[in-house]
């Protein structure tokens, strides 16, 4: 039931007057933070030492305000409760009254609410003065500083890891397109090789069908065909030959005869 682990909390109240009468800023900052292991304190200011207040609660009060509200459960989610509606956007601070040293407000009280409808964290403030005031403008600025610089930090370690990651998948997305491109290549000269064996065959095919055979068949081939050739006989020049034939038997009979 200590703070030794609460991460603080920064940011905007915004401003509601009691009275009509305006002060000199309506910006008002809020630090709620560990003041030790077993008190929580807050921090209001608008950065003049008039308008500076605080607020510490030790366990035991912030259990009296607990029954109050009405808040059952654990501890740890009551405090979760309380973190959560100081980090909401509807914090805000009321200030009324004035006070004779500044004539600035005497009371102010910071109100937060977890979402519309649940219960509200209302705590008083107390004014602070003079150095105490000092203090905390300055502890509240150093601590802010602290946090920016830490998420800072935390975001370039983050957009860091982010470029690694990144270069990465960029190198291994560049040699995957490498090997791809390797693997086209190969199929494409594949394809060639394959498109010129196929050209080739078909040309010594043809070759074949058109004659270019061993010389032994092309004389065979030549051999028949000049048979064929002697034996085709004009029809005209059978019947002259045939016509001298029978005229020459009829004569050797004539001979015989006589």
């Amino acid at each position: 039931m200590g703070f030794e682990d609460l991460e603080p909390v920064f940011g905007e109240a915004r401003v509601e007057r009691e009275s009509k009468q305006s002060g000199p800023s309506d910006r008002f900052l809020f630090h709620v933070h560990a003041a030790d292991p077993s008190r929580l304190a807050i921090h209001v200011t608008d950065f003049h030492s008039s308008s500076t207040w605080e607020a510490v609660r030790s366990v035991m009060q912030l259990e009296d305000m607990r029954d109050d509200i009405g808040i059952g459960g654990p501890w740890s989610e009551f405090m979760d409760y309380v973190l959560a509606s100081f980090k909401s956007q509807d914090v805000k601070l009321i200030l009324d009254g004035h006070s004779d040293l500044d004539n600035g407000p005497a009371y102010a009280k910071l109100v937060a609410q977890k979402t519309k409808g649940m219960p509200l964290i209302s705590i008083s403030l107390t004014k602070l003065t003079g150095s105490a005031a000092s203090a905390a403008i300055a502890n509240l600025s150093l601590q802010l500083f602290k946090a920016f610089k830490s998420t800072h930090e935390l975001y370039v370690e983050g957009e860091q890891d982010r470029s690694i990651r990144l270069t990465k998948m960029i190198s291994a997305e560049r040699e995957r397109s490498e090997s791809i491109q390797s693997q086209l290549e190969q199929y494409s000269k594949g394809q060639k090789l394959q498109k010129t064996n196929s050209s080739d065959k078909a040309g010594v095919s043809s070759l074949l069908n058109n004659g270019l055979q061993s010389p032994e068949k092309q004389a065979a081939r030549d051999t028949g065909s000049t048979k064929v050739a002697s034996r085709v006989v004009p029809a005209h020049r059978r019947a002259r030959v045939r016509g001298v034939l029978l005229q020459d038997t009829e004569d050797n009979e004539d001979e015989k005869k006589q």
